[in-house]
């Protein structure tokens, strides 16, 4: 099962696809932050035809004249692009589709000549295309490992100035830096990067080693010093993996198994990061779902209590829901809720708010009403004008902007009548509260 160890070559490819997949990780992170997902694909098919001319000079299939070519056709296809992007009124989505498919289709051209032509066999050239990881020996991984140290040693050398390139570029080029330049410096290490795994993945897969890594390590972090270790991270699993995947299952390539084993990085990132992911923002939002159930169903009890006027204690089902518009059912499950945490009490003939309950209710009541006073007189709205901002906004202020709002109402005057007073409900006179 493990015969990948024995066997010189195979130990070759791992080393291979693992460096480019660091490589191509760590570049993907700036890429994919300047919204340039895309540029790898592009700058791989523009390689295609400089692949193609170095054969043609050449005569040879060695890996360092044909990366030579590549990387010239890769810098001119980068260099159209941005001339594109500036100089025209067309859009960065169109340049790259335009640099893409023109520089393809030349390359194609050039590929079916050489395969027509006497000058030689062209066998190996076409395994650009798709990538053939097997075919790489110890001194194409030399040069990809030279290649590979030197994208990674130039991006954390010009990371800061990276950094401000991908966040802020005026502040960049307010400070000094020029982000023109910059841009080209990243432009280069990106085409250097594609270049150097094509012969691994190909032109087509090659695009995915710099968007999937990357795009993985965003749903875990927010800091792009730990994004960066972990598209790394996940760049060279995903090349390690699929190069062992492709050793177990017989004449699998091994480019789509490392696209494969990227996309489950992928798949568990997306699904399982802390904050990011869907399983726990599906579980934030339910829980917040609950929450505003929960509030909206204690500010009826407590506002069903204020128009009843004293001597009443309880409040029955059917008049929450007539109030809420809720459905019976799903009320009473927040009543049970309620109960259990100790903020109402059951009684024959409804539910009662406990001293916690009232507490928590007038809470939800006073937020509401103002931020309705800060609308009516900071926004000039009518009264009939609020409720429903109102009633969205009351769930989410924080303490400070509740503290905020008080002081605006005593800073300019306004009248506190409308605010909830805790007393004013018959039967629970210990809680704590009363008007502003």
């Amino acid at each position: 099962m493990f015969g990948i160890f024995d066997d010189p070559n195979a130990l070759w490819v791992l080393t291979g696809t693992t460096l480019l997949g660091v490589s191509a990780g760590l570049l993907g992170c700036f890429a994919f932050l300047r919204r340039r997902s895309l540029l790898g694909d592009a700058i791989a098919h523009a390689a295609l035809p400089g692949i193609c001319v170095a054969f043609l000079i050449t005569q040879t299939r060695s890996l360092g004249p044909l990366l030579v070519g590549a990387l010239i056709a890769g810098l001119i296809g980068a260099f159209v692009i941005q001339v594109i992007i500036k100089r025209t009124k067309l859009k960065e989505d169109a340049a790259l589709g335009i640099v893409l498919s023109v520089f393809f289709a030349f390359g194609i051209v050039l590929l079916t000549i050489i395969q027509h032509s006497g000058a030689g066999n062209q066998s190996g050239l076409d395994k650009y295309l798709f990538g053939q990881a097997a075919s790489l020996i110890g001194s194409d991984v030399r040069l990809m490992a030279i290649c590979a140290a030197l994208v990674c040693v130039l991006a954390l050398l010009f990371f800061k100035e990276f950094k401000l390139l991908c966040f802020d570029s005026g502040f960049a080029a307010g400070i000094g830096f020029r982000p023109g330049l910059l841009d080209g410096i990243l432009m280069t290490l990106i085409v250097l990067a594609v270049v150097v795994g094509m012969q691994a993945m190909g032109v087509i897969l090659m695009s995915a080693m710099l968007i999937i890594p990357a795009a993985s390590a965003r749903f875990w972090t927010e800091r792009l010093g730990t994004m960066i270790v972990l598209a790394a991270i996940f760049g060279a699993l995903s090349g390690a993996g699929g190069t062992f995947l492709s050793t177990l299952a017989f004449r699998m390539p091994t480019g789509p198994l490392i696209v494969v084993t990227s996309s489950v990085f992928f798949t568990v990132s997306l699904l399982a990061a802390p904050r990011k992911g869907l399983i726990a923002k599906g579980y934030h939002l339910i829980a917040t779902r609950g929450r505003v159930q929960r509030e909206n169903v204690l500010r009826s009890l407590y506002e069903e209590l204020e128009e009843t006027g004293p001597g009443t204690r309880t409040v029955t089902i059917a008049s929450v829901a007539g109030r809420r518009g809720m459905n019976e059912s799903n009320l009473r499950s927040t009543l049970e809720r309620l109960l259990r945490e100790g903020l109402v009490i059951r009684e024959p003939d409804g539910f009662r708010l406990t001293e916690a309950g009232l507490e928590a209710a007038h809470g939800v009541v006073r937020n509401h009403r103002l931020w309705e006073m800060f609308l009516m007189y900071e926004g000039q709205l009518g009264a009939d004008h609020v409720d429903r901002d109102a009633d969205t906004i009351e769930h989410f202020l924080p303490r400070e902007t509740v503290g905020e709002l008080e002081r605006f109402l005593e800073i300019h005057g306004l009248e506190p009548r409308l605010l909830p007073n805790v007393h004013a409900v018959d039967g629970i006179d210990k809680a704590e509260g009363g008007t502003a």
